[in-house]
């Protein structure tokens, strides 16, 4: 099955990752769930897939994929991203939240 980087090496791959604090697992899964619809619309959206561990419940990916990272950086910035930035806090334990952006290199 072919992934979006398959096409396009020059795409700005990244991948999110948290885990909820104890407790609030279905909080931040439904806020997660949240941001998908609207990340959908943005320019530059390429891909923007949630996951959630298999071992070990409660902790999240996202696999994205976007145009450039000038279309990252607007995604960042959309009222609905700042909105969880803003709750994130209560949300994740005390690792917090790392995105990791990658470029495909094979």
């Amino acid at each position: 099955m072919p992934t979006p980087t398959d096409d396009n090496r020059d795409l700005l791959t990244v991948i999110a990752s948290m885990k909820a604090a104890p407790g609030k697992e279905d909080e931040l899964r439904e806020a997660l769930q949240a941001l998908v619809e609207p990340t959908s619309q943005e320019e530059g959206y390429v891909n923007y897939d949630l996951h959630e561990s298999v071992e070990e419940p409660g902790t999240f990916f996202f696999y994205e994929n976007w145009e450039s990272a000038a279309h990252l950086d607007a995604h960042l910035a959309t009222p609905h991203l700042v909105d969880f930035a803003d709750r994130m806090g209560g949300l994740l334990d005390g690792d917090g939240l790392t995105i990791n952006r990658l470029r495909r290199i094979a």
